[in-house]
Order: C-alpha cells, then sequence, then structure tokens
C-alpha cells in the first residue's frame, strides 16, 4: 500500500466517520469466491454497499470490485484477506473509498488534455492529486504554475533519451506518485519504462491510428472525408498505442467540418475520454484482462 493510502486512511480513522474501502480483484473462475469475500468482510464489520463482478469466459478469470464500509482499520483488513487471497490465487488491492490518487502527467505542448485534467482536480470532480507536471517542452509551465503545480522540464532528444527517462521514473518515486499519465506527450516510452510503469500509465490518442499516421492527422481525416472522430485512452506498453483499451469515444461530423473544427472536435473527444479513463484508474474499476480490460462503470 503507498504510504500516501497509509496517511489518508489514518486520517480518516481519527474522524467519526465510518471507514469506506474498495476492493478489487481478479483471480481463476471457481464457485465459493463471491460467498468467501462477502465472509471475510463480514467477519471484520463489513457491510457492502456497492458490489459488480464478471467472469470471462474466454479466459475462466473472474473479477470483482466491491465497496464496503467497516469500522476495522486498513491493515487489518489486509491481513485477513491475504490468507483468502492466495487461497483463491487471487490478484487484489483494497483501498480507502475516496482518496485521491497521487498522479504524475506529462505533457509536450497541446494544452487540452493537461487543463481539463487540471480543472477538473480542482472542481473535486476528479480523485486525484496531481503532484506534478513533467514536459519534454518548456510550453505549456505556466499552465500548470497558473494551478499551483509544479513543473519539471526534462527534455528528449535521441541521445539523452534513456538519461531523461530515469529522470521522469526517480520523480516518480521520489513523490510517490500511483500513475502516470500522458496528457499528449509526444514521446514514445521505451519498452524498459513502459515495463516500469506497466499498468499505472495511461496514453491518449486519436483513432486514426494506424490509418492516418504522422503529422497533421486530422487535415489528412479530411482529406478523406471522414464521419467520425474518436480517441482511445489505454495503458502504456511496449507495443506502441496497442496497450488495454480503457475507454473510447466518438463525435460525428460532417462534409461541413474544416480541417481546424476537425481538429477542435477532436481535442474535446480525446479529453472526454481521458477524463473518464483516469477517473476510473483512480477509482479501482479497471481491472485488467490479458491485453482486455475489464471496467466496472
Amino acid at each position: 500500500m503507498p504510504d500516501a493510502a497509509l496517511a489518508f486512511t489514518t486520517l480518516v480513522a481519527m474522524t467519526d466517520a465510518p471507514l469506506r474501502y474498495v476492493l478489487s480483484l481478479s483471480c481463476p473462475d471457481r464457485p465459493g469466491i463471491v460467498h468467501a469475500v462477502s465472509g471475510a468482510l463480514a467477519e471484520h464489520g463489513g457491510n457492502i454497499t456497492e458490489s459488480q463482478q464478471f467472469g470471462d469466459p474466454d479466459t475462466g478469470l473472474f473479477f470483482m470490485r466491491v465497496e464496503v464500509e467497516s469500522a476495522a482499520p486498513l491493515r487489518e483488513l489486509e491481513t485477513a484477506f491475504a490468507a483468502l487471497a492466495e487461497r483463491f490465487e487471487m490478484t487484489w488491492s483494497l483501498d480507502t473509498a475516496g482518496r485521491r490518487m497521487r498522479t504524475v502527467v506529462m505533457v509536450s505542448k497541446a494544452a487540452h488534455c493537461i487543463n481539463d485534467l487540471l480543472f477538473r482536480e480542482r472542481a473535486g470532480t476528479l480523485p486525484v492529486d496531481i503532484v506534478a507536471v513533467i514536459g519534454n517542452h518548456p510550453t505549456l509551465r505556466s499552465l500548470a504554475e497558473f494551478y499551483g503545480k509544479p513543473f519539471h522540464h526534462i527534455p528528449v532528444t535521441a541521445e539523452t533519451k534513456t538519461e531523461a527517462e530515469s529522470q521522469v521514473l526517480e520523480l516518480v518515486d521520489e513523490l510517490d506518485a500511483e500513475l502516470v499519465v500522458l496528457a499528449r506527450y509526444m514521446q514514445i516510452l521505451s519498452p524498459d519504462m513502459c515495463e516500469a510503469l506497466k499498468g499505472r500509465a495511461i496514453n491518449i490518442h486519436h483513432s486514426f491510428l494506424p490509418s492516418f499516421k504522422g503529422a497533421r492527422p486530422y487535415f489528412q481525416a479530411h482529406d478523406r472525408g471522414v464521419k467520425l472522430i474518436g480517441a482511445t485512452a489505454h495503458y502504456v506498453t511496449a507495443d506502441l498505442d496497442e496497450g488495454p483499451i480503457i475507454e473510447q469515444d466518438v463525435d460525428r461530423v460532417d462534409h461541413t467540418y474544416t480541417p481546424e473544427s476537425l481538429t477542435a472536435t477532436g481535442a474535446d473527444v480525446e479529453r472526454r475520454a481521458l477524463a473518464r479513463a483516469v477517473r476510473w484508474h483512480a477509482e479501482h474499476r479497471v481491472l485488467l484482462d490479458g491485453h482486455r480490460t475489464i471496467v466496472f462503470r
């Protein structure tokens, strides 16, 4: 459990409010899982307030997300659940519900996604604590500082890529960041960095890949007369833009759209899809199912 989670749980425990937890898990599907989980929670005074589950017939895996109220401290529940998890070969996490996830956002020059995330965080509609913004260009420093966020300029060239990625990972560790969001960060991460951030780095890109690669994709789309503008938010893997998909969104367009209006529409779609993906991840609603995801919305 991250230090931030323990600190948050300790603070909540000092109040009179009941403790609320969120448990998410996956394991090989077999009879008795739901009974065992609910029984373990009940033994520690747990009252389940929300429960979702899914058995994937293709992979043979079972997925579950539970929100529960309990007077038991988090450490006690973790200890109790560890034995159950071993019995069922579970991959699992237990966290305090509502805790804001410590997040680092990486950017280049485009502002629409990072501005949206920062605004939603400030408005209290996105359960994250953006602890730093990292840019390979200094372009968005003023935006980050407007929201009171430290900005770290880490330029990247072919010669300095390895060193730059090391700086990023050191900063992520130093800040105890649990999530890294690539908010239109226009750099390809190395396989080593993808592995280091496996399951906790989210990227956003337009839906034209692989059809319209390279520069000015919306101009290419206009030239081909596309009728749909979309975006995909996914976990980062070494397979470029092919990681497990968390969310996709789309808007219809027509012949009246110019390349500029297509670009503006695409920016709106990208920010919406990314914000939902980040929120669902921070609320522990996304579970990995091989190269796919299970999302309990």
